[in-house]
This record gives C-alpha cells, structure tokens and sequence, in this order.
C-alpha cells in the first residue's frame, strides 16, 4: 500500500489478464488528484495494462476533481489501448 499524503491506494497487476486493479480509500478532492494522478499514471505507463479497475470500496467522498482525475486516466487507458472500469462506488460518491 502507498500512502500519498492522506490518500491510500494498493495496485495489483495481474500479468496474464493485463489487469491493473487500483483501490482507493479515503476521500479524493482537489487538494489530493494531482499527487494521485502522478502516482496512478506512473503505474499505469509502467505496467501498460489493457484493462484498470478501480475500486472505490473504501471511498466515502469524491469531488468534482476525482471526476475529471478519472476521465484522465480514462483517457490515457484508451490512448494505449486499454480500457477502464469502475467497482463498489457507493451512492454518495456516485452523486
């Protein structure tokens, strides 16, 4: 686990599936996506994979900013030819 300042996230990546599972606790607001993004993108050049999860289980709060942070790394995902998914969004993070 990579604790970046009060956000925490484990990655796995799954080689033969070419699986990057993120997830993500705390809250993600303005003050922590671009820490988030740094870290979260470096995986994701390092590992090249074809589909990233992210799991937002432990996530009790998400602003504006952790929307437009996952349309980024949407973004990327399909500029290298991947693909992004979501698991566990609670109700109040969905709003």
């Amino acid at each position: 686990m990579v604790k970046l300042n009060e956000v925490l996230f484990s990655d796995i990546y799954i080689t033969p599936d070419k699986l990057l599972l993120v997830e993500l606790t705390e809250e993600i607001d303005h003050c922590k996506t671009e820490e988030l993004r740094r870290k979260i993108d470096y995986e994701i050049e390092r590992h090249m994979p074809k589909k990233i999860i992210f799991d937002f289980n432990s996530v009790n709060f998400m602003d504006s900013s952790g929307i437009g942070f996952l349309l980024g790394r949407f973004k990327l995902a399909t500029m290298l030819g991947g693909d992004l998914g979501l698991i566990n969004v609670s109700k109040s993070t969905k709003k």
